[in-house]
C-alpha cells in the first residue's frame, strides 16, 4: 500500500513573474524535504541498503596527537580498537544506515536494537533515549537530530544519529552535507578545546554545528522576504502572494524541526548521565540559546511573511480603489453630458436646431460642464 505525501510535501508548479527564475522558484516552492512515513521491519526482515557503502570516518585523538582514518571496510574497523594514547574514537558513517556496516557496529559496541532500529528508518523526530549500564553493554545516550541544510536551491532535512558512551561516539548521516567539516578542523589543531575534553563535549560540538546550520537557512528566507517587499511595494503581482505562502510554509517546516530540538537540548541538560560530563551539561546552555533564538527569528520571519501577505492585499485593494475613483468621475462627468446630449438628440422640432451656431455652442457648453466638474472634485479634494 503507497503512502499518499501529506499536503505540505506535495511539489507545487512554478509560478510566473519576470524575476522569479526557475531555480529560484524550486528553492522557496520545496522549502524542505520531510522524510516519507516507513512501516518498521518485521523481525526476520532487514531493511534494504540504498545505493552504495556508505562512507566511514575514524578520529582518534588526545591532547597531544590526532589520526584520521578513512575505512574501506567495516571489518577493518571492527577488528582494530582504539588505541592506548586515544582518549576519545569518533566514528562516523555517511551515506544512509547501511543494515550490514550497522550490524557490526551494533555487535562491536553493544548498541541497543530499538536505537538500531530508529537509525536504519531514517524518519525519527529528534529524541533523546537513556540506555544504561548492564552486565553484557555498557551504558550509552542515544540521540536524533535533524540538520537542514540548502542542496542545489533547495533545502534539505537529514537526520543524524548519535551513539555516545564514555570514549566513544558513533554518528549516522543520511548524506554528507557538511555540517561536520568545521568539527574535522578544530580536531587538526593541537590546542583546540575539543582534545582537551572527552567524548561527550564531542557530542556537544557535533549538536552545536547542527543546531547552527539552521541560520543560513533563516538567512536565506529573510533575503526571499526582503525582495519581496520590495517587488511588492513596486509593482505588485498576483505570484508574490503565492510566494508569500511558500516562505511561510518553509518557516513552518523549520519550526516543526528546531522545536524538538530545544527539547533534545533541555532533557540534555535536565536529566544526567553517566556519559556526560558536567563540563558538557554548562555547555549545553550555550546551544539551547541558539535554539531559542531561532525560533524567535522564525516567529518573526514568519510575521513578516503575514504582513506581507495584509500589505499584498492593502495594496490591491488601494489600486482597486483608484482605479473605482477614477472610473466613477468619468461616469459623474458624463451624467449630464448625457441628459444634454439626449434633450438635443430627440426626433422632434428644437428651436435652438434651427440656429447656425447650434452644433459648436452645444460642444462649448459640454466642455464648460465637464472643465466645472473637474474644478469642482478637485476643490473638494476627490482628485
Amino acid at each position: 500500500m503507497k503512502i499518499r505525501p501529506k499536503k505540505s510535501q506535495r511539489r507545487v508548479p512554478t509560478l510566473p513573474g519576470r524575476w522569479f527564475s526557475k531555480a529560484r522558484a524550486e528553492s522557496l516552492l520545496h522549502p524542505l524535504e520531510l522524510p516519507r512515513p516507513s512501516l518498521p521491519p518485521l523481525p526476520d526482515e532487514k531493511p534494504e541498503d540504498a545505493g552504495g557503502p556508505p562512507s566511514i570516518k575514524c578520529v582518534d585523538y588526545c591532547p597531544e596527537r590526532e589520526e584520521v582514518w578513512d575505512i574501506a571496510d567495516v571489518a577493518n574497523l571492527v577488528d582494530t580498537h582504539r588505541p592506548e594514547w586515544s582518549q576519545v574514537r569518533w566514528i562516523n558513517v555517511t551515506g544512509g544506515a547501511h543494515a550490514g556496516v550497522m550490524d557490526r557496529l551494533a555487535d562491536k559496541y553493544h548498541l541497543h536494537p530499538l536505537a538500531v532500529e530508529d537509525t536504519l528508518l531514517g524518519s525519527q523526530r529528534p529524541k533523546v533515549e537513556e540506555y544504561p549500564a548492564s552486565e553484557e553493554a555498557p551504558g550509552r545516550l542515544f540521540i536524533v537530530a535533524r540538520a537542514v541544510h540548502l542542496l542545489d536551491g533547495r533545502l534539505q532535512n537529514d537526520q543524524i544519529s548519535l551513539f555516545l558512551g564514555r570514549n566513544t561516539l558513533l554518528t549516522f548521516q543520511d548524506q554528507h552535507n557538511g555540517v561536520f567539516e568545521a568539527i574535522y578542523r578544530r580536531l587538526e589543531y593541537a590546542g583546540s578545546r575539543l582534545r582537551t575534553h572527552d567524548a561527550s563535549f564531542l557530542c556537544y560540538a557535533l549538536l552545536d554545528a547542527i543546531v547552527d546550520s539552521y541560520f543560513p537557512v533563516l538567512e536565506h528566507y529573510s533575503a526571499c522576504i526582503e525582495e519581496i517587499e520590495e517587488e511588492l511595494l513596486d509593482e505588485p503581482q498576483q505570484f508574490m502572494l503565492q510566494k508569500a505562502h511558500a516562505v511561510k510554509r518553509g518557516l513552518l517546516l523549520l519550526r516543526r524541526s528546531i522545536w524538538p530540538m530545544r527539547e533534545v537540548i533541555a532533557q540534555l541538560q535536565r536529566e544526567r548521565h553517566e556519559c556526560l560530563s558536567e563540563t558538557t551539561l554548562t555547555y549545553f546552555r550555550d546551544v539551547y540559546d541558539h535554539c531559542v533564538q531561532i525560533l524567535d527569528l522564525n516567529e518573526t520571519y514568519h510575521e513578516i511573511a503575514t504582513a506581507l501577505t495584509e500589505t499584498y492585499l492593502s495594496v490591491v485593494s488601494n489600486h482597486m480603489n483608484e482605479v473605482v475613483k477614477v472610473l466613477t468621475i468619468i461616469s459623474t462627468i458624463f451624467i449630464p453630458l448625457t441628459f444634454v446630449a439626449g434633450v438635443y438628440g430627440m426626433n422632434m422640432p428644437i428651436p435652438e436646431n434651427q440656429w447656425e451656431w447650434s452644433y459648436p455652442v452645444f460642444w462649448g457648453v459640454c466642455l464648460l460642464i465637464a472643465a466645472g466638474m473637474l474644478a469642482l472634485f478637485r476643490r473638494r479634494g476627490w482628485i
